[in-house]
């Protein structure tokens, strides 16, 4: 049997090439084998029934269960592959029960106040007297940011790998690969978020073309992750915010905004691009406001006169 670190490699290369995964599915796929690899060494003992069990007990005793989920996770769909093409018998994890307790977690979200007063410093800062030309530029682009990530609720991941085809601002659409490259197409039907949208490219219109992809940094290149989550943090702290601001709680508050405006929950999937419902029914608990105000309004008991 070929060595371990070698099915590994082609496993990896099987993902990228053939099952289209993204790179960052393939680079948290490269690190959990890796990190088994490193555990086991040995291709003759890496399937082996106690070796595995031995495995996840002593990752549950250096991970959180969302993380030790996930690595057992890669190491099931390797297992998987290797049995589909013959490599293995059978696979090992067909064997093993695996069971444990999740803890249920709340979606973060930011609240409406907060939320205004970093648009606030955001626009503020568009408007600085004395400012650079960069800064001006900046500025306008991380408003345009700041807007498709709340009137949207794109994963920033989404938001950095838009391309200028995806985005059609006449019409007022956007196209969106999400996990797995499944496509989606959101409209943008606000007018605020169309202006801020329709400025940035005005400005940048020279690195867009250069670059590729949509969103561009100082350099012109793509602009990163890393690069908007230091912009949200900026403008919560120019704005007095103490709260920690990700943006992925841009997409929380976004669904969760929709769901306490009576929007059906599969329209808040599709937009959200959530492959099941499960996923997206995370945010009914978090919609408190919403379920006090219908118990105060319309329970039945308001009915009764005694």
């Amino acid at each position: 049997m070929n060595n371990l670190e070698q099915l590994i490699s082609e496993y990896l290369e099987y993902c990228h090439y053939q099952k289209k995964l993204n790179q960052k599915t393939i680079k948290a796929y490269k690190i959990d084998l890796n990190q088994y690899y490193g555990h086991i060494k040995d291709a003759e003992t890496a399937f082996k029934r106690n070796n595995i069990i031995n495995y996840i007990t002593d990752l549950h005793k250096k991970y959180k269960p969302k993380s030790v989920k996930r690595k057992i996770a890669s190491l099931k769909a390797f297992f998987s592959y290797l049995e589909y093409e013959d490599i293995l018998p059978e696979n090992p994890f067909s064997k093993i029960k695996i069971k444990f307790q999740e803890p249920f977690l709340l979606p973060r979200t930011i609240s409406t106040a907060s939320m205004q007063k970093l648009f606030q410093a955001a626009y503020q800062n568009m408007g600085l007297k004395g400012a650079s030309e960069y800064q001006e530029k900046s500025a306008v682009r991380d408003i345009a940011v700041l807007e498709l990530l709340f009137s949207t609720g794109l994963r920033v991941s989404e938001l950095c790998s838009l391309k200028c085809s995806d985005l059609d601002l006449e019409q007022g659409s956007i196209r969106i690969y999400g996990k797995g490259s499944k496509e989606r197409i959101v409209l943008l039907a606000n007018v605020q978020v169309l202006s801020a949208l329709t400025a940035y490219q005005r400005l940048f219109q020279k690195n867009i073309q250069a670059e590729g992809f949509f969103f561009c940094n100082r350099l012109g290149n793509r602009l990163s992750e890393q690069s908007v989550r230091f912009m949200i943090n900026r403008y919560a702290d120019m704005s007095g915010l103490t709260e920690h601001i990700t943006p992925h709680m841009f997409r929380h508050t976004f669904a969760t905004l929709l769901l306490e405006e009576d929007v059906d929950i599969r329209y808040i999937q599709q937009i959200l691009g959530h492959s099941s419902i499960m996923t997206t029914q995370i945010y009914t608990h978090v919609t408190a406001y919403k379920q006090r105000n219908i118990l105060m309004t319309k329970n039945p008991r308001n009915k009764l006169n005694c």
